[in-house]
């Protein structure tokens, strides 16, 4: 029974970002891309759940304002959208969520230890929301879920971390 191949599902390609491009700079020669968490339930089942990549971006800095300019656009009682700004290799660089015209950084963590913290605990709310939802309570499930994405959020990938700390104390 368990040497049985898995299927092997096509995906939109073999390495780097999707080919969807919301809007933007859609150069892949740029090496950070600001894309859209999609975490709803109907896309991980799918297997639509990679991001949505808006555009592009030559400097993390750009990538930053991007993230900015995106956040103006939105209207002010949309709900928040985490996110995210990957290097070329998929790796998260730096998180955020974007709502009522600004986006609040998620401080990356700064050490194994406090990323096995940070996972401690996100994993334990997502066990609340699932209880929370079992308990058809929908509005404190999603509320669980969001401050776990956002603790997600702060998984920055090593190689990025004293960079990312370093960026969003020269944005403040």
């Amino acid at each position: 029974m368990f040497d049985l191949p898995l299927p092997i599902h096509p995906t939109a390609s073999a390495r780097g970002f999707p080919p969807h491009f919301l809007s933007g700079n859609t150069d892949p020669s740029h090496p950070f891309a600001l894309t859209l968490s999609r975490r709803a339930a109907a896309d991980l089942m799918s297997g639509r759940a990679a991001p949505l990549v808006f555009a592009c971006f030559a400097t993390l800095a750009d990538a930053m304002q991007g993230a900015i300019d995106h956040a103006d656009g939105m209207a002010t009682d949309a709900t928040p959208q985490l996110l995210a700004i990957l290097d070329r290799d998929e790796r998260l660089v730096l998180a955020g969520a974007a709502s009522d015209h600004a986006v609040a950084w998620c401080h990356p963590v700064t050490s194994a230890a406090e990323a096995r913290g940070v996972v401690t605990e996100a994993s334990q709310l997502h066990a609340q929301a699932g209880r929370a939802t079992a308990w058809g309570e929908p509005d404190l499930a999603q509320q669980l879920r969001h401050r776990a994405d956002l603790l997600d959020a702060r998984l920055v990938d090593p190689l990025w971390r004293a960079f990312a700390a370093r960026a969003l104390q020269v944005a403040a």
